[in-house]
């Protein structure tokens, strides 16, 4: 069924008049259909509000007050009845917030477990490797061992590459010092990797909650992987402003931009579907801006 505000408007009206005359309960599912119907065409709460509002102007021309008062509340019933199909949907999707909370809070545990783990087991590994290569230096001859001193060189980079990765994964900033100092480095060491030019600017001087920390976090990070991989960037720049209802991140590259066609795919890779994700589960949002070829510029809302 497609509704629109009119035709539910006047269905709205004749129902309720109906209830009204005779109070029963066939009227009452009624207006549970209605809300349904409302629901799925898009209609939203004020509309039907509105609706409601109209129709008791209309049916409401009764002279004595008593009887007045007594139509009053059997059309706030009715109201509550259409409305209740609202509110189911809000308790679901109140519900489904909460349980993608919980998932990626554990799925940042989780990630926190596995940097731990590289840093120290993966570290101690390559310590040993380290100490048996020492060793076994001096017994070569001269000519077997600068093989040695490159297998070294290379364990140094795995060392170096794990040790990137394992702060990724348990950013050890965002832990002690908060989210500015933690885009800060994150921006240091993607502009290494990268060879870009990443500044980073901010009002962030006081703790938040954990939860929005690490979610704004890993938003900036996979939008700096995006710029990385798809943009062909030269320049990021990410700007972070926290008010007192909301903090909100911007991230700006000077790529080629993102194609309309790109956009409108959902399984394009480009991890856009896991900063929704992330941010919609603490009620958050986010806005592409992007023309070609003029780079891409990502808008992140966090409701504190």
């Amino acid at each position: 069924m497609n509704l629109n505000s009119d035709r539910f408007g006047k269905s709205y009206q004749d129902t309720l008049q109906s209830y009204l005359r005779e109070l029963g309960e066939e009227h009452l599912h009624r207006a549970y259909e209605m809300g349904r119907d409302a629901l799925v065409s898009g209609l939203g709460i004020l509309e039907v509000a509105a609706a409601h509002h109209a129709a008791l102007r209309r049916v409401l021309d009764l002279d004595d007050g008593g009887e007045r008062q007594r139509a009053s509340q059997a059309a706030g019933r009715f109201l509550a009845e259409c409305l209740s199909p609202f509110e189911m949907s809000h308790r679901g999707t109140r519900e489904a917030a909460l349980a993608l909370q919980r998932l990626n809070e554990t799925l940042e545990n989780e990630a926190k477990r596995i940097g731990q783990a590289l840093h120290n087991e993966a570290g101690q590994l390559l310590a040993s490797v380290h100490i048996a290569l020492a060793e076994l230096a001096p017994t070569l001859p001269l000519t077997e061992r600068d093989k040695v001193a490159n297998i070294v060189q290379l364990l140094r980079d795995s060392e170096d590459s794990l040790r990137d990765l394992s702060h990724e994964l348990r950013p050890m900033v965002l832990e002690n010092l908060g989210l500015l100092p933690a885009l800060r480095s994150l921006a240091e060491k993607a502009a290494r990797r990268n060879r870009l030019s990443i500044t980073v600017k901010g009002n962030n001087h006081t703790r938040m909650p954990a939860s929005i920390e690490s979610t704004v976090y890993r938003s900036v990070q996979e939008a700096l992987n995006n710029v990385v991989k798809h943009a062909q960037a030269r320049s990021v720049r990410i700007r972070l402003r926290c008010g007192s209802h909301s903090v909100s991140c911007i991230v700006q590259d000077d790529g080629v931009g993102l194609s309309k066609a790109l956009r409108r795919e959902e399984n394009t890779g480009l991890g856009l579907i896991g900063i929704r994700e992330r941010l919609s589960a603490l009620g958050g949002s986010f806005r592409i801006a992007s023309r070609e070829p003029r780079g891409t510029r990502l808008l992140l809302v966090v409701p504190l």
